[in-house]
């Protein structure tokens, strides 16, 4: 499986032979470039303009937007509702995605460490993508909290401070200082597969591929 990230809490991951997924596309009011994706399902984490630009994304058939299971196309998609402590959208949807028995979990909009019950319903994480900038989300210690509940194999921040943006979110040194990591190198994309797990939780920043 192949992950792409286009700043914030957007992203591709495809897979040959299965369908391709596009996560929360923003639109231009942000401050980032406007997007242009193609993929054949889409899915919104709650309903804002950083994360619900559905007109951003052609080629879709499918535009999950709530909780529910469902299989398309080779792809398993859950999605999980949980609940936020601000903002006129109190709704946020996590989405969990298998391919080939690889378990990607998108966090969306997540304001707070979810409940015990909720850890559960998740299930193995193998990939998770993981907001770490504060504001309307979660900040950097109760991001760095929730990845030693969940003991993902991959760590991936998004929704974090950009030049570019028109809003403030948090910087993300302070998400990997929390984590422990001192040096790093970006990937322009993230390529993995069950095989090629890390054993032990491994923090991958990503750059944007705008």
């Amino acid at each position: 499986m192949e992950l792409t990230w286009y700043g914030l809490s957007c992203f591709r991951l495809t897979e040959r032979g299965q369908s391709t997924v596009v996560t929360d596309p923003y639109d231009g009011k942000v401050g980032l470039p406007p997007l242009k994706l193609k993929a054949d399902i889409l899915t919104i984490s709650h309903d804002a303009p950083g994360h619900n630009c559905e007109a951003a994304v052609t080629g879709h058939k499918h535009a999950l937007r709530g909780p529910g299971e469902y299989e398309i196309g080779g792809v398993f998609v859950r999605g999980i509702t949980t609940s936020r402590k601000s903002t006129a959208e109190r709704r946020n949807v996590i989405f969990v995605f298998e391919y080939s028995g690889l378990n990607v979990v998108h966090l969306g909009d997540l304001d707070k460490v979810p409940s015990q019950s909720q850890i559960d319903e998740l299930g193995e994480v193998n990939v998770l993508l993981i907001p770490v900038g504060g504001g309307n989300t979660l900040s950097a210690p109760q991001a760095a909290e929730l990845v030693s509940l969940l003991e993902p194999n991959v760590v991936i921040p998004m929704h974090y401070h950009m030049p570019e943006l028109t809003f403030q979110l948090g910087e993300l040194e302070r998400f990997l200082k929390e984590m422990g990591v001192s040096e790093f190198t970006p990937e322009a994309n993230l390529k993995i597969t069950r095989s090629s797990l890390p054993e032990e939780t491994q923090v991958v920043v990503l750059t944007t591929k705008l």
